[in-house]
């Protein structure tokens, strides 16, 4: 008992830390850099912007995320989960990478939703096809994709994506039988919800719907804040001519471009147009890798998907992601 309070008292003063990181650099960039911007590096600045750019593009998704979440909580009960998720393992992994690639979300909000997922009966593997698909294959990512890189880039973003993320939920299916959410740990909300009461108004209902919203809000911010941070400072101080070193080949620029997705954590709404200045420097398949593997995985996700799901869960699905994102992709050059 009392190490589970002490457990969650870090977290408290964790969550406490980051926002004050995040205090110091708004008030540097507004104030302290205005009267000290000729004392202070460049190289300060330049991270105080990327890191604030960072937040600003994912706060607005992870408030989205949130609301689902605690709409999910409060309104979905396991008897729901039940009816729509079919009991064989691939139906259940098919119907949820189907989900997931017509769901708007972001790499950077869909945590939230798929951790209460599984907390209310999603099977583990469910969850990952949903989580994978989300973010890389909804209409939205499609479309950008289209407009900055043409058809033929967008459906090879499409089937390569959904070809991976059936693949690697099978796989997880067959490696974790069991939940891997983090129980009574860092990452979840501990308000206690009436859901069972099926006779609550609904006022009350949408009120403990916020609550859980907040809560779930401040659990992943400071998650989200750390992984924001660490990717403004590998931005900041690691060059992108210095990652190409691998040489031009496809997998050596393959590879390069998979870590420049995972160190840049772009918004997978836009990430098409990043990729595109890149067509000059590398060939179009290691583009395609740079598209699929980063709304899969990239540095904030892992750290948000480290505050929710057990570490060695984390290490696996990094690991086969980035193996069956890298074989993917280098299959294609053959055909």
């Amino acid at each position: 008992m009392f190490s589970r309070q002490l457990q969650s008292y870090l977290f408290d003063v964790t969550g406490l830390v980051v926002m004050i990181i995040v205090f110091y650099f708004i008030s540097a960039s507004q104030s302290i850099g205005k009267i000290f911007s000729i004392n202070m590096p460049s190289s300060f600045l330049q991270l105080n912007t990327i890191f604030l750019s960072i937040l600003i593009e994912a706060i607005p998704f992870i408030l989205i995320s949130v609301l689902i979440a605690g709409f999910i909580q409060i309104f979905i009960t396991e008897d729901h989960i039940k009816r729509w998720i079919p009991k064989n393992r691939f139906a259940a992994i098919f119907v949820s990478c189907v989900v997931g690639a017509i769901f708007p979300a972001c790499e950077c909000g869909i945590v939230p939703i798929v951790r209460r997922l599984i907390s209310k009966g999603v099977p583990t593997y469910a969850g990952v096809g949903f989580l994978l698909t989300g973010p890389l294959i909804n209409p939205i990512v499609i479309f950008s994709t289209y407009v900055a890189l043409g058809s033929k880039m967008a459906g090879l973003r499409m089937g390569i994506g959904f070809i991976a993320a059936l693949a690697i939920a099978f796989i997880i299916s067959l490696l974790f039988k069991s939940n891997q959410l983090q129980h009574n740990g860092a990452g979840f909300s501990n308000t206690a919800v009436n859901t069972g009461k099926q006779h609550q108004s609904l006022f009350s209902k949408l009120e403990d719907m916020l609550k859980h919203a907040i809560d779930e809000f401040f659990d992943m911010g400071k998650y989200l804040i750390i992984g924001a941070f660490v990717a403004a400072l590998v931005q900041t101080y690691v060059t992108t001519t210095s990652l190409f070193i691998l040489g031009d080949s496809v997998a050596g620029s393959s590879i390069i471009m998979m870590a420049l997705a995972y160190v840049l954590s772009l918004c997978s709404e836009a990430d098409a147009f990043i990729g595109a200045s890149f067509k000059n420097l590398v060939p179009s398949t290691s583009i395609l890798a740079f598209l699929v593997y980063g709304p899969m995985i990239d540095l904030k996700n892992t750290i948000m998907l480290w505050g929710a799901f057990k570490t060695k869960f984390v290490l696996t699905l990094f690991i086969l992601i980035t193996l069956i994102v890298f074989l993917l992709i280098n299959l294609i050059t053959l055909l």
